[in-house]
């Protein structure tokens, strides 16, 4: 785990290269169904959470450049990151920036069985997630 929490603004940053070895588990054309098994893939989901919203975003990033354009994949790991980024501006303080990345997560899952896992990650938790978080910016 990272030492801390990044929050732009608030704290230091990352040396660049801190992630690199994470980030090189994904391999360039390396099969899409192998994405869910990379250090990257997994260590984005554990980043998620724990807390860890933009260090999550920096190592899914790498998986999001392996995944094709139009794929569920795609879509997955966009919304992940997405999410990431909204609980990140919740911590920030920007709520409006909040709820219209949340509006963007369900934009990427809409069309997708919501108890078919994509990557391994059912688009129902993460659905259930960007509720958990409107109901935070709510005060509920």
């Amino acid at each position: 785990m990272p030492p801390h929490a990044y929050v732009p603004g608030q704290n230091m940053r990352h040396p660049e290269d801190w992630f690199d070895a994470i980030k090189d588990t994904v391999l360039e054309g390396m099969p899409v169904a192998d994405l869910q098994h990379t250090a990257a893939f997994r260590a984005g989901l554990i980043y998620l959470d724990a807390g860890y919203y933009w260090e999550c975003h920096e190592v899914l990033e790498a998986v999001w450049f392996q995944t094709p354009e139009g794929t569920a994949e795609r879509d997955m790991v966009q919304a992940l990151i997405q999410l990431a980024n909204a609980r990140l501006k919740v911590r920030m303080q920007r709520p409006r920036a909040a709820q219209r990345l949340c509006a963007m997560v369900e934009g990427h899952l809409q069309e997708y069985a919501s108890d078919q896992p994509i990557l391994g990650v059912l688009p129902d938790t993460v659905l259930v997630r960007v509720a958990q978080v409107r109901r935070n910016l709510d005060g509920r």
